[in-house]
């Protein structure tokens, strides 16, 4: 049982291993798509989670979460291999939902795993650092892809998409190797729709604690997902040679995992109140400094949003694991994800189409003034309901 935890690093390193991420917005570009096309692909992307992200949960949990994490890999692997041979909007939108429904099969299976695991082995009180590790895994792998990715990138653009397509098919044999730990509660979970509308009514509305840091959590996440899909842009307005946009990516991605390795110790400094408190208003004040300096000095202000998103995940989800029981919480998790992708397939393509009409500045204090209201507005909810 303890080989699961190895074994889900090594996974997440595979499947995090994006060579096109650090030149994906140029890859684009290339292809004729404008910046709302790009936002609208991810829109769908968000949007096919969103379809399969409760099903799959559920399904994780009433199958297993190992099940989960090899038809999810699969599943990305093909989208992956289809991504090598798209050149049109309509083909990178039908990459993108294979990726979906890939990615909706993973999400939250192997959180829970990962938990489960651990109250196996007796280490539960250690999520936070354990989540920790594995969301720094991704970084860490991420940030050596993107070394990889942007000297591929300088044969061409699509290079990195053939490599890319082999690491992820190795995904599956690894996942195959899991080891499923036992459910820690005796009620069984009738297998229905209808029990997945229960557990997401519980979620969303029977459980106010629940609830509001699921909405908060994603709405942090959101802050930190949209600013991935600006990098680019914003390294481009900074003029910044295209062979130097995979050595930045990684920077960025090295930073994030080693704010994830610390979570665990910043947020036992600062405590739930400031930590909760704190990662919104970094988020919406990074977005408003931006939309004024798009310069190559202004750019370490982009860490901001690396340190709140090797915070969000591991602090956030063990508050969340704490307050729900192991037979659902694949499922929860799930929700969380899917509240957050719904947040952005309404938010992302509007930023983007304010990019495109307007300049890249205002893109950014568009979304800076939206997060910091909608942020102020659930920490005062998390507050009437004793949250923080």
């Amino acid at each position: 049982m303890r080989h699961n935890i190895w074994k889900l690093y090594t996974l997440k390193a595979l499947s995090w291993m994006l060579l096109i991420m650090p030149v994906l917005i140029p890859f684009f570009q290339e292809n004729g798509l404008d910046m709302q096309q790009v936002l609208l692909l991810q829109a769908a992307f968000s949007t096919s989670l969103i379809i399969f992200e409760i099903p799959s949960g559920y399904l994780a949990d009433v199958i297993g979460r190992k099940f989960s994490l090899v038809i999810g890999s699969a599943v990305a692997a093909i989208g992956f291999g289809f991504y090598t041979n798209a050149y049109t909007f309509n083909e990178f939108l039908l990459v993108e939902v294979l990726l979906g429904i890939g990615g909706s099969l993973i999400s939250g299976a192997d959180s829970a795993l990962l938990y489960d695991t651990l109250l196996e082995i007796k280490k539960e009180e250690q999520y936070t650092k354990y989540a920790g590790r594995l969301g720094s895994v991704s970084n860490f792998s991420e940030g050596i892809a993107a070394i990889i990715g942007g000297e591929l990138a300088l044969i061409s653009l699509r290079t990195p998409l053939y490599v890319e397509a082999i690491l992820a098919a190795l995904c599956v044999p690894v996942a195959l190797t899991l080891i499923e730990p036992k459910r820690h509660k005796v009620e069984q979970t009738e297998n229905s729709f209808k029990s997945i509308l229960r557990i997401v009514r519980y979620a969303l509305h029977g459980h106010s604690e629940i609830k509001w840091l699921i909405l908060y959590s994603s709405l942090v996440g959101l802050t930190t997902f949209t600013i991935v899909w600006f990098v680019q842009p914003y390294l481009q307005a900074a003029d910044v040679p295209l062979r130097f946009f995979g050595i930045s990516w990684a920077v960025l991605q090295f930073s994030v995992g080693i704010f994830a390795l610390l979570a665990y110790r910043i947020e036992r400094t600062l405590g739930r109140r400031n930590s909760l408190i704190a990662l919104i208003l970094m988020s919406s004040a990074a977005y408003i400094l931006l939309s004024q300096f798009q310069s190559l000095w202004a750019a370490p202000i982009l860490f901001i949003f690396y340190l709140v998103r090797g915070i969000n995940g591991p602090v956030l989800n063990d508050y969340l694991n704490k307050v729900v029981t192991s037979d659902i919480r694949a499922t929860v998790l799930s929700v969380k994800s899917l509240v957050g992708r719904l947040m952005f397939v309404i938010l992302g393509p509007a930023i983007g189409w304010v990019n495109d009409a307007y300049s890249l500045g205002t893109a950014f204090l568009m979304a800076g003034l939206t997060f910091l209201t909608l942020g102020i507005f659930s920490l005062w909810r998390l507050h009437k309901n004793n949250v923080l």
